[in-house]
């Protein structure tokens, strides 16, 4: 009897001391992780693609065409889009940190509650483009004001306001 209340208390006693045991930890799969990270390709056409949440790490996409994609949460560190074409592009909630998009076609874009900080926009062309919330740098919001014009097709939100333009 002696041995089976024993073995009875060594029973619960491992129940009560099994859930305070550490657990393996579960890593993601880096296949589940798209990133573009130093994209240097000859074809650089990504036109009209579902890019959302997607990754572009010190990519060197000088004028790729990204025409009609979607980049809604997608980022852009450290990357090259210098004369690239992002005509009618969503890029709400985006991040584009450290970016060159010096004469790029912004025209028609969203880049609502994208944060665009430490980004080159010299001689980009943002007719259209709706800026609500976004974040950038009073420089760049400066010299963009400059030449900004025009309504957002699809917002409706005119781009000099959008930027906070006087």
């Amino acid at each position: 009897m002696r041995i089976f209340q024993r073995l009875l208390t060594f029973f619960v006693a491992l129940l009560l001391l099994l859930p305070l045991a550490p657990v393996s930890a579960q890593a993601a799969s880096s296949a589940a992780i798209r990133a573009y990270d130093d994209a240097e390709g000859t074809v650089q056409n990504y036109s009209d693609q579902n890019l959302a949440r997607e990754e572009f790490g010190n990519a060197k996409l000088k004028g790729a065409n990204f025409s009609g994609a979607d980049l809604q949460g997608a980022v852009f560190n450290s990357s090259d889009l210098t004369n690239a074409n992002l005509h009618g592009v969503n890029f709400s909630n985006g991040i584009a940190y450290l970016t060159t998009l010096a004469g790029a076609d912004l025209s028609d874009a969203i880049f609502t509650s994208a944060m665009l900080l430490k980004s080159s926009f010299r001689d980009a062309n943002v007719t259209g483009a709706d800026f609500s919330f976004a974040l950038l740098d009073r420089t760049q919001v400066l010299q963009l004001c400059k030449t900004a014009s025009g309504t957002n097709p699809i917002t409706g939100v005119d781009t000099r306001e959008s930027l906070g333009c006087s």
